[in-house]
């Protein structure tokens, strides 16, 4: 059965809540572990139910926002999920209080309990209706951003199909595109203003409520956070102003010296040569039979994934009118079956999609005989490292799909990993601030996202566009809107990747049995402990970090890139 005959049935919550309570008086009354362990089995298996058909209408509804039917289930689902937190509780309740933890410790692992823990500081009762307005509030950002009709060279084009174009080698083209692009953005500013306001503000009362003094502490334990806290984030920000912002300025000096230009404009910033950026050469099917040809080289478990991948119609990845934007993996319980959705645009991330994404998609495949659902993925931030790595990890086919053009997407690559460090920290520090003082005005929310991009980005020159220049950029940055925190995971993964790299360029090590232990732990270790299981180092260590970092600035330096 392939993705598309997967049978979506709305769920009944109030049968789902009568059932799980049911099961759930009798762990509470168990004589023995056995009859415990019982329960969760079946308690397990109506969650992975529960879970496949919110999935089901996640996928659906982003493979086309104008349908009206999925449109409305996503709304059913905004108004049951805190209700299924709800449900959700007790049961974690019950699995912290149980008489026979100890033996449920050894049976399950700690990291169930860890995420327990965690899940219980971040909920009660009392805030089912403001998390039902949060949920809309997300839903009403993607759907406006899906509603992007830009016009461009003759044609209506959404969000995703403008990349093209923004990478154009033609000058005026990129800056053309750009200024499209904006204009959507600023023509709906007072909207996505109105959706943010709201959304920081109901966060923040939910955090009162629950007696935190503002959101952040919240947000991490909503992304179960254990094992670091926002001061390690803080110093962790602080390396890499230290190391990462100085070097990206070299860089973009660079880029200017290889473009000829007197100064870099915002829209010279995606293009990286004359010759114009590394692009596939071929087409979105040419693309995934050389990705199906890479994974059974690669090894045997690849190669017996992406066959149940494509199989199975497990991967939506072509652009299309009323599609969602951006990129995710995701994962249908039911099935044991990873989903990939993307929208392919002509450009590399084409490829690094086919990488990143099936990175995370061969994870929850070698992990998808765990019957817990919090071990399917692990932690954001580990979850980024198995996505990452394998874009480096997959280095060795990249002539597969740009030929001629390998050497310059190497560069290219590894050069836009660096900058993307310090970025993906200005989005962090930015979300810190903002969650610190709710009550800045969206004004005042845009001066201080200029402030930062000057701080951690100081080569970007928007010239005589108000909008970016009031400080505008960040409307673009979904997570922002729909995942408050879930950025810096990228930034603290990028490292580990990055030392992946080290090892497999600089060293020569084999680290594949290394990234296979670290797949099929999944979710079942906090974050720290996965590192220690695929032989990588924590990111909080600096001296590491600079390890790590000085090999690839020394690798990059070695490069010429005036023959790109």
């Amino acid at each position: 059965m392939g993705f598309p005959e997967y049978i979506y049935m709305r769920p009944d919550i109030d049968k789902l809540e009568r059932e799980i309570y049911k099961l759930l008086e009798g762990f509470n009354g168990a004589e023995n572990c056995e009859e415990q362990i019982k329960a969760v089995d079946e308690i397990n298996v109506l969650r992975n139910n529960f879970e496949t058909m919110k999935t089901l209408v996640e996928i659906r509804y982003s493979l086309n926002t104008e349908d009206n039917y999925y449109e409305s289930e996503n709304s059913y689902m905004d108004e049951i999920s805190p209700i299924y937190e709800k449900i959700i509780d007790k049961y974690y309740r019950a699995l912290l209080n149980s008489r026979f933890r100890s033996q449920l410790i050894e049976k399950f692992g700690t990291q169930i309990f860890n995420i327990a823990a965690c899940k219980l500081k971040s909920f009660s009762e009392e805030i089912i209706d403001d998390l039902k307005i949060e949920n809309k509030l997300v839903s009403e950002y993607v759907k406006l951003r899906s509603s992007s009709k830009i016009f461009f060279e003759g044609q209506e084009r959404n969000i995703p199909q403008m990349q093209p174009f923004l990478e154009s080698e033609d000058r005026d083209t990129r800056l053309s595109a750009q200024k499209a692009l904006t204009s959507f953005f600023e023509d709906n500013e007072e909207k996505f203003d109105q959706i943010y306001d709201k959304l920081v503000s109901v966060r923040n009362k939910i955090a009162l409520k629950l007696g935190y003094e503002n959101y952040i502490p919240l947000g991490y334990m909503r992304l179960s956070r254990t094992d670091y806290d926002a001061k390690m984030i803080e110093s962790y920000r602080k390396t890499i102003m230290k190391y990462v912002v100085p070097y990206t300025v070299k860089l973009k000096e660079r880029q200017k010296k290889r473009l000829g230009y007197g100064q870099l404009k915002y829209y010279d910033d995606p293009i990286s040569f004359t010759s114009g950026n590394p692009t596939p050469k071929g087409d979105e099917e040419w693309i995934l039979k050389r990705g199906k040809e890479m994974y059974s080289e690669l090894s045997k478990e690849t190669e017996e994934f992406f066959d149940f991948m494509m199989t199975n119609q497990l991967l939506d990845v072509f652009s299309k009118k009323g599609k969602a934007g951006g990129g995710y993996c995701t994962y249908l319980g039911d099935y044991k079956a990873p989903f990939i959705f993307s929208n392919f645009n002509g450009t590399s991330g084409d490829v690094d999609v086919l990488t990143h994404e099936a990175g995370h998609a061969f994870q929850i495949y070698m992990s998808r005989n765990f019957d817990f659902p919090e071990y399917m993925f692990p932690t954001m931030e580990a979850c980024e490292i198995h996505s990452m790595s394998m874009e480096f990890i997959t280095w060795p086919w990249m002539d597969k799909f740009f030929e001629e053009d390998t050497e310059k997407y190497k560069f290219s690559h590894l050069n836009s990993a660096l900058i993307f460090l310090p970025y993906g920290t200005l989005v962090d520090e930015f979300q810190h601030i903002i969650y610190e003082k709710p009550n800045l005005t969206p004004n005042e929310r845009k001066k201080l996202w200029r402030e930062l991009e000057i701080k951690y980005t100081p080569y970007i020159d928007y010239e005589d566009n108000d909008f970016l220049k009031r400080g505008g950029y960040w409307f673009r940055q979904g997570h922002i809107f729909g995942n408050p925190f879930y950025y810096i995971d990228y930034v603290l993964a990028q490292f580990s990747a990055m030392e992946i790299w080290v090892k497999l360029n600089i060293y020569n090590e084999n680290i594949w049995s290394d990234y296979i232990t670290l797949c099929r732990q999944g979710g079942s270790k906090s974050y720290l402990e996965l590192l220690k299981t695929g032989n990588l180092s924590s990111p909080f260590f600096e001296e590491k970090f600079e390890e790590v970092l000085i090999n690839i600035f020394n690798f990059l330096d070695g490069i010429d890139d005036s023959k790109f």
